[in-house]
């Protein structure tokens, strides 16, 4: 059963200039934000970033990003599923930036509550550090782009996953709601964009439950710019049903320290063990390196 609280279908979060804003009052928590905007060519976006760290990042398009008098282009990239890593843009709270893109697109901007502020910043996909995650059937790519040990920022991690069509990634179930040994407690969003089929758009599904200190209960079906918040409890995995590839963009920021420290659901850590023996899934050898190609 999914809960509406926690999980936002595509559309319900349009405001103004924005095609999706989720603000850390939306979500009912105190440090992670998503935004996302659609620019027509020749189109624009003006805002200020107040008391967040932001990024801009390209889910389909180029564009270029002004802040305050500095500036740069992004290449960006065909789309979230082609495979293409995008570069981005770093934005310092309490700041204006404007994106302008003149051919057009789709651009996402996470960012979290801060209070140290940094410079703008520009970071070529060459840059960002791509893994290749499980194996077989849990088998998935994850692109670090703002990552602790990737890049500088206050409190904001975001990093994407690409996950081929039948596969589960998420998995096995983890948590980090706790600042304790080998956890950070991150309040997370899951921002999903699937595959269409030849009989139309795709689908996938999305776990987050609770344990004994904190309950929660969603088992949502998500469609493209649908986004699944996580508090709190356990959470995978993401399962991209068979036929439709999956991809998902993570934002997570805390109150502690800017690291990303999991734990597993003791019940089910024991499937990491079985990747030594499997392959990595081939479809994912063949998406192209980061840096390669942007948006045309």
């Amino acid at each position: 059963m999914s809960e509406n609280r926690w999980h936002r279908r595509a559309g319900s979060l349009v405001r103004g200039q924005w095609s999706l804003e989720l603000t850390p009052a939306d979500a009912g928590w105190s440090w992670s934000s998503l935004r996302t905007v659609d620019l027509a060519p020749g189109g624009s976006c003006t805002f200020s970033t107040g008391e967040e760290e932001m990024l801009v990042l390209s889910l389909s398009g180029s564009c270029s990003v002004q802040c305050g008098d500095e500036s740069c282009t992004l290449a960006g990239r065909r789309s979230p599923l082609s495979g293409e890593v995008s570069d981005f843009a770093y934005l310092p709270l309490g700041t204006s930036a404007t994106i302008l893109s003149a051919g057009g697109g789709r651009f996402a901007v996470p960012g979290a509550r801060a209070a140290r502020r940094l410079p703008f910043r520009y970071q070529p996909a060459a840059g960002v550090p791509v893994e290749m995650r499980g194996a077989g059937s849990c088998s998935r790519r994850v692109a670090n782009f703002c990552t602790p040990e990737a890049f500088e920022a206050d409190r904001l991690i975001a990093c994407e996953v690409l996950t081929p069509a039948g596969n589960w990634s998420s998995y096995p179930p983890h948590k980090h709601d706790e600042d304790r040994d080998g956890e950070t407690a991150l309040e997370e969003i899951y921002y999903f964009e699937l595959a269409d089929g030849p009989g139309g758009p795709g689908m996938a599904y999305q776990r987050v439950y609770g344990h004994d200190r904190r309950t929660i209960d969603v088992m949502a079906e998500v469609r493209t710019r649908d986004v699944v918040l996580v508090p709190y409890g356990w959470h995978g995995p993401s399962m991209a049903v068979p036929g439709y590839d999956m991809y998902y963009l993570n934002v997570m920021a805390g109150a502690g320290e800017r690291a990303w420290r999991i734990c597993d659901d003791p019940a089910h850590a024991w499937a990491r063990s079985t990747w030594a023996t499997q392959e990595l899934d081939p479809r994912l050898s063949a998406l192209p390196l980061p840096g390669c190609a942007g948006a045309s």
